[in-house]
C-alpha cells in the first residue's frame, strides 16, 4: 500500500518516522508522546482522523506492508508502544459507547439465539435499501470507496483468530474463512470478487488506495477488527464481530446488488453481493452456534466479550452507514472534503436518505 497522507500531528511524526530504517536498538521515544498527546486531544477516538488514520498506518505494517517502508518496522518496540497507547484510547472508547446485551447462560444454543436476536433487533441505517432504491451512480461510487477499506483485504483481520481457538470453535473459523478465501480458488476469494466491482465502476482495486478519502469512522471499522484480532485477549471480541457480521450480511447484500443493476451492472459486476446472498445465509448458522456458541463453552468467561465484540459490529457500522446517508440526505459528498474530488457532484439531490434510516440494513 502507498503511505497514507498524515491527518495531524502523530501522522506527520508517524509519516517521518516510517521514512527511515529503524535503528536496531533505537526508541522513537517522540512517537509515544505523539500518540500519548493524540488519544489526550482526541474529543472522540472513534472518529478522531489523527488517531484513527495513525492507527490504520501502524497495522497496515501488520498485512500488506507500506512502500517504500522497511518491513522491520513491523516489530519495532517503539512503534508497538505507540501503537498500544492509541489501542487503549480506542478500545476504552468502543466500550463505553457500545451497549451490550445481558449476560446469559453460557451455553451455544443460548449464544447463538441470543446473537440472532441481537442482530434481528438492530435498527441501524437502511445503507442497503438507500443503494437498491435512490442511491445515484456517484453515490454507488462512494459506497464501494468505503467498502473498499476492508473488503478488498476480506476475511483477514478474522484470520487472527485462527491460532488463538481451539476445538470446535477453530474448525468452524477455517470452514467459514475456506469460504471467504474461495475454497483454494484464487479467482473465488472474495476479496478478489469484489475488486471485479471495484474494477467494473472504473475505480482503483489496489488497498488502500482511498485511504486518504474516506473519513475516521470508516477506518474505525477496519481498526477495530485488526485490534480485536491482532490480540488473543480479545479473541472473544473478534469471534463475536465476525458472528454479527455474518448475520447481517446476507439480506443487504441481495439490495446492494440489486442497486447496481438498477444502474446497468452486469452479472460479473454484482457477483460478489450476489455470492454472499447464499454463502452468508450458511455462514450465518456456523458462526452463530459453532463459532461463538462452541467458543463460549469452552471458554465462558469470553461470554461477555463475545456480545461486546458482536455489538461492536453493529454499532460502528451502523456509524458508518449513517455518515453516508446524512450526507448523502444533505446533498454532499460521504467522502473527506479535502480529498473529494469537485467532479463528484452528486446527481441525486433529491433522494432523502434520512426516509429510509431506522429500517433493516
Amino acid at each position: 500500500m502507498r503511505m497514507p497522507g498524515a491527518r495531524g500531528p502523530l501522522g506527520a511524526a508517524l509519516e517521518r518516522t516510517l521514512a527511515h530504517a529503524p535503528e536496531p536498538d533505537g526508541w522513537a521515544t517522540d512517537l509515544v508522546a505523539h500518540a500519548a498527546d493524540a488519544v489526550a486531544a482526541a474529543t472522540d477516538p472513534i472518529r478522531d482522523d489523527d488517531l484513527q488514520g495513525s492507527l490504520f498506518t501502524m497495522y497496515a505494517l501488520q498485512y500488506g506492508g507500506i512502500d517504500g517502508v522497511d518491513d522491520d518496522w513491523e516489530w519495532q518496540p517503539s512503534l508497538l508502544a505507540a501503537r498500544a497507547v492509541l489501542e487503549r484510547g480506542f478500545e476504552t472508547a468502543l466500550r463505553a459507547a457500545v451497549a451490550i446485551p445481558e449476560t446469559l447462560a453460557p451455553h451455544a444454543d443460548a449464544v447463538a439465539e441470543c446473537l440472532f436476536a441481537v442482530t434481528s433487533a438492530d435498527s441501524g441505517p437502511s445503507l442497503s435499501r438507500f443503494v437498491a432504491r435512490k442511491a445515484s451512480r456517484t453515490q454507488l461510487d462512494e459506497f464501494l470507496i468505503h467498502r473498499s477499506i476492508y473488503t478488498l483485504q476480506e476475511a483477514d483481520p478474522h484470520s487472527w483468530a485462527i491460532p488463538r481457538l481451539t476445538g470446535r470453535a477453530k474448525a468452524a473459523l477455517v470452514e467459514i474463512q475456506s469460504d471467504e478465501y474461495g475454497a483454494g480458488r484464487p479467482s473465488r476469494m472474495h476479496s478478489a470478487i469484489f475488486a471485479r466491482t471495484v474494477r467494473a465502476a472504473g475505480l482503483d482495486d489496489a488497498w488502500g488506495a482511498y485511504a486518504d478519502e474516506v473519513p475516521a469512522i470508516t477506518l474505525a471499522s477496519l481498526n477495530m477488527m485488526t485490534m480485536f484480532g491482532l490480540h488473543r485477549r480479545l479473541r472473544g471480541a473478534i469471534v463475536g464481530h465476525l458472528a454479527a457480521f455474518e448475520m447481517t450480511s446476507s439480506i443487504p447484500n441481495k439490495l446492494y446488488g440489486d442497486g447496481f443493476r438498477r444502474h446497468g451492472f452486469d452479472a460479473d459486476a454484482t457477483w460478489y453481493f450476489d455470492e454472499h446472498v447464499e454463502a452468508d445465509a450458511v455462514h450465518e448458522q456456523i458462526a452463530g452456534r459453532d463459532l461463538a456458541g462452541g467458543l463460549v463453552e469452552a471458554e465462558p468467561a469470553l461470554l461477555p466479550d463475545v456480545l461486546f465484540g458482536a455489538a461492536a459490529c453493529l454499532t460502528v457500522d451502523g456509524w458508518v452507514g449513517q455518515h453516508m446517508l446524512d450526507c448523502w440526505d444533505h446533498g454532499v459528498s460521504s467522502l473527506r472534503a479535502s480529498n473529494a474530488s469537485q467532479s463528484r457532484a452528486l446527481s441525486n439531490r433529491d433522494a432523502p436518505a434520512a426516509a429510509f434510516a431506522g429500517e433493516p440494513r
